[in-house]
């Protein structure tokens, strides 16, 4: 309390003492017990009031002991059934979580995992993939702040995320229980199978096989690819106790147009605990024509390099770049990309308005906008020669195609001249353009349709940038990639609009992420955010047959199909009002990534140890970990000291006591005759 509360309190005593005094002894000049005694009730309620208009603040301390963490983690995916480790996972996981002393002396917190982290106590081993990633982000998360040990029941073998050894930060140790037996048998494997989504027809593609092979005995190995019932390609492999992996390169011919599915198998005359690993089925879509874009440039710029490698991570697409006078015929070009167009570019200009190209035009600070100003009209440029750094922004109302916002806000800016963009046409905008956070009101990158012919614009230069940010943040390209892929898509293509448009794969791992997106349009081509898509799925072996709703998010609306087992489906999209729809099909492949493996990965665990101040243990050694940790002095409970704040009008038992005291002061006044 203040010294001006503790003051006003003082005072209230003595107002309360006085009133009472000088309506109970002074004016009733007699100090019997009777006066005393409603004297004493009348301070007791003046001085409770004052104290309620006063209000002070009322201190509660109280002392609270915060134990530390003890995180323990069950890897709940189906590789622990596998390698026959669900009762050693589930012994293990009660021993510790049932523990006296470790609930004494650690605030137990119990977590399962397979391709993300929760929190459970329940565990059923049928997770379809393995991300330990995830539960080092998810204790970071959860722990924040705080120093604390981990138990992660797992045999190791990580099937996605990041390599899980330096996720976990130095705060967090980690003692992994490894699950499985480690006893070393003879087995073959393909590790990894490399080949592209697609092929062109009578031309042959490349197909990269990684074998691998525990054992001790020198083996002969017969590796063979499959297309229904031919044998394609077929190679003798040798391996020892000295050579542990094999690299096979072949080349395999595209004759049939479609989608081909084809069976890699390692086989040998010995015996094998685990024979499923032995095979790997893969897919390719054989096509017969490939889109040829051409980048026209008199000048040399990293987007331009940026821009091929972004358009070329498509296997269906070939790009050339040339100089404006380099181009002598247009009849094998899909898209023609003009970057930095000046005066040169003329004859092209007219030459590709003619034959009814669609084209992508890209301007920067060598760009002649006078120049384009004469052979566009949908935008009109007024120029200064000063250069302006334009970030962007992202349009979620844009419907041309479905498109994510891969984080466009956060892209370095783009160079263009500082600039006046009148539009004079109907322009679809993807990204308007910002200077240092202000809206400009001007597209950065823009479409328009114009009696079938499609052009696309992007005011600025430097969007290899775009490209390395992006790679650098999420350590791959792909997100960019498929973002120019959907530009070049829609330019690449002149069919008419449609109002139920439906982005799909052909094929799926078995496990993966079965994601179909859809996209509806009412009779004005604008996206319809009240629509209602359905799905119905179809296995087309066995005829069962699934239905699911669509959610919208964003522009489009999309549907996971997780759970599919291996086989061919039929599928059709529709829109319940107009009746809209649309049919597909797809296949996934049976390739479960958990059953590939015949052993815990001891020594990636061991590394993760190490590198954290843990030490690795066995399911036989429960009892020894749990005294590691008891005698741990590295986590210790913290006592803390707990104020709790309230003012005093908060405390409704004070009210009732001004009313006790009131009420009986009446009573007793009335039943002695003074009222």
């Amino acid at each position: 309390m203040t010294t001006n509360t503790i003051l006003l309190i003082i005072l209230s005593l003595i107002i309360a003492a006085g009133l009472s005094f000088f309506q109970y002894i002074y004016k009733a000049k007699s100090n019997s017990k009777l006066n005393l005694f409603l004297a004493f009730l009348r301070f007791l309620s003046f001085f409770c009031i004052l104290l309620l208009l006063i209000n002070p603040m009322i201190t509660k301390n109280t002392l609270e002991i915060v134990k530390p963490p003890l995180a323990v983690v069950v890897d709940n995916s189906s590789s622990i059934t596998h390698l026959n480790g669900t009762k050693a996972s589930l012994a293990t996981y009660q021993s510790l979580v049932t523990n006296k002393e470790l609930q004494e002396k650690y605030n137990i917190q119990s977590f399962q995992f397979d391709n993300e982290c929760l929190y459970s106590d329940s565990f059923d081993f049928k997770g379809i993939q393995t991300n330990l990633d995830a539960v080092a982000k998810n204790l970071k998360n959860t722990n924040r702040n705080k120093s604390y040990p981990t138990i992660i029941i797992t045999d190791g073998n990580q099937t996605s995320g990041n390599d899980y050894v330096y996720s976990f930060g130095s705060e967090n140790s980690i003692f992994p229980v490894v699950i499985g037996d480690t006893t070393k048998v003879l087995d073959l494997k393909i590790n990894q199978l490399n080949v592209n989504k697609y092929a062109f027809l009578k031309n042959k593609f490349p197909v990269e096989v990684f074998l691998g092979y525990s054992g001790t005995k020198n083996v002969q190995a017969e590796f063979t690819i499959r297309n229904g019932n031919s044998i394609l390609a077929k190679q003798t492999v040798s391996f020892s106790s000295t050579k542990k992996t094999a690299a096979v390169n072949v080349f395999l011919a595209a004759d049939k147009v479609g989608a081909q599915v084809y069976k890699a198998t390692i086989r040998s005359v010995e015996k094998e605990n685990n024979e499923y690993n032995n095979t790997k089925n893969f897919a390719i879509e054989i096509i017969d024509q490939k889109t040829n874009i051409t980048i026209v440039s008199a000048i040399s710029h990293p987007d331009i390099g940026s821009l091929k490698r972004a358009i070329e991570s498509n296997q269906q697409r070939k790009v050339t770049i040339v100089k404006p006078s380099e181009i002598k015929s247009l009849d094998d070009i899909s898209v023609l990309v003009f970057y930095q167009p000046t005066s040169e570019f003329k004859a092209l200009f007219e030459k590709s308005k003619l034959a009814g190209i669609n084209s992508f035009v890209i301007t920067g600070m060598h760009t002649d906008f006078n120049f384009l100003n004469q052979k566009q009209n949908i935008f009109e440029f007024k120029i200064s020669t000063q250069q302006e750094d334009y970030l962007a922004s992202f349009n979620p109302q844009f419907n041309n195609f479905a498109i994510e916002n891969i984080g466009f806000e956060n892209l370095p800016p783009l160079g263009n001249p500082f600039s006046k963009i009148t539009t004079k046409g109907n322009v679809a905008v993807l990204l308007s353009s910002k200077i240092r956070n202000i809206e400009t009101n001007a597209p950065l990158l823009s479409f328009t349709e114009n009696q079938g012919k499609r052009m696309a614009f992007l005011f600025g230069e430097n969007s290899w940038k775009w490209r390395l940010t992006n790679t650098i943040t999420n350590q791959s390209s792909e997100k960019y990639d498929v973002f120019i892929d959907k530009i070049i898509q829609f330019l690449a293509s002149n069919n008419t609009k449609k109002s139920l448009i439906v982005q799909h794969e052909n094929f799926y791992n078995l496990g993966e992420g079965i994601q179909i997106t859809a996209q509806y349009f009412n009779k004005n081509y604008e996206f319809d955010e009240k629509a209602h898509l359905t799905i119905s799925v179809s296995n087309i072996n066995t005829k069962q047959t699934k239905n699911y709703d669509l959610l919208k998010k964003n522009n489009s609306y999309k549907v996971n199909l997780d759970g599919l087992g291996a086989g061919n489906y039929n599928f059709r999209v529709k829109e319940l009002n107009s009746k809209s729809s649309y049919s597909g099909k797809f296949e996934v492949l049976d390739f479960d990534i958990e059953k590939q493996f015949i052993n815990p990965d001891v020594e990636k665990l061991k590394q993760l140890a190490i590198q954290t101040g843990g030490k690795v243990y066995y399911p036989n050694q429960v009892e020894e970990l749990v005294q590691s940790l008891l005698k741990n002095k590295h986590y210790k409970a913290i006592q803390k000291n707990k104020s709790n704040r309230s003012p005093l009008i908060e405390w409704y038992w004070l009210l009732i006591l001004i009313t006790v005291f009131l009420s009986t002061e009446w009573f007793v006044r009335k039943y002695n005759g003074l009222l």
